[in-house]
């Protein structure tokens, strides 16, 4: 059984084929529970030792890691309930997160925002992103999200472009979170195709009909020899 970190825009994942420790310097762990051809099944755990419901990094991440053992051009991650299926388009990777689903504005203690479902909970705030180490902790644990939130403050920028930054639920800041740009580009454009900035680099997201595609990197942070 091995082991082998990868990352995206800087956002770094453990693969875990067995035994693994939690470490603060990663983003989360990508525990593979299951492999068959070109599909496998991963539980996302994030450093506090709690499970995320999705993320868009992650997933394209664990397709990465598939794709480098198949040699195949596609993947499907299985996360809970969720199927997404990734496709290797060149250097990048372009993967299907399926329905998204933008709450109405809301108030909570004086911030404007947006709630968002990309099958894991986001509140979305327009304003300066470097609002982020001040809102995000605040906004994460209050209890309007009784199962806490991802939280982002994005500011656009003009006609399908946007800068963010971005505090995730049990992780805190992170350079850039995959389903945190389909939540930005969702709050902020509703369809359509969106470029999102995050300190660690630029992600795409194309929305149709209610439904996201994401398209980033994902590589191995070291020599990785798939077996």
């Amino acid at each position: 059984m091995t082991s082998s970190r990868w990352h995206a825009h800087g956002n770094v994942y453990l693969v875990a084929e067995g035994a693994y420790e939690l470490d603060p310097s990663l983003d989360g762990v990508l525990e593979v529970r299951r492999v068959d051809g070109d599909d496998v099944e991963v539980a996302i755990v994030n450093p506090d030792g709690s499970l995320a419901e999705m993320s868009g990094n992650g997933t394209r991440i664990a397709a990465a890691w598939l794709m480098a053992r198949t040699g195949s051009d596609v993947a499907r991650v299985h996360v809970g309930p969720r199927v997404v299926e990734v496709r290797r388009r060149g250097d990048l990777y372009e993967s299907d997160l399926g329905e998204v689903r933008v709450g109405s504005r809301e108030v909570v203690d004086g911030v404007g925002l947006r709630t968002v479902d990309v099958g894991n909970p986001h509140a979305v705030v327009e304003g300066d992103p470097a609002e982020i180490v001040r809102l995000g902790p605040l906004l994460e644990t209050h209890p309007r999200f009784p199962q806490r939130t991802n939280v982002q403050i994005a500011r656009v920028d003009g006609p399908g472009e946007v800068t963010a930054r971005v505090w995730e639920r049990g992780v805190g800041e992170t350079s850039a979170s995959g389903s945190s740009a389909v939540a930005v580009a969702a709050a902020t454009h509703g369809e359509g195709e969106v470029l999102v900035h995050f300190p660690g680099g630029d992600l795409r997201v194309r929305l149709r009909g209610g439904r996201a595609t994401l398209i980033g990197p994902a590589e191995p942070l070291e020599d990785y020899a798939p077996i």
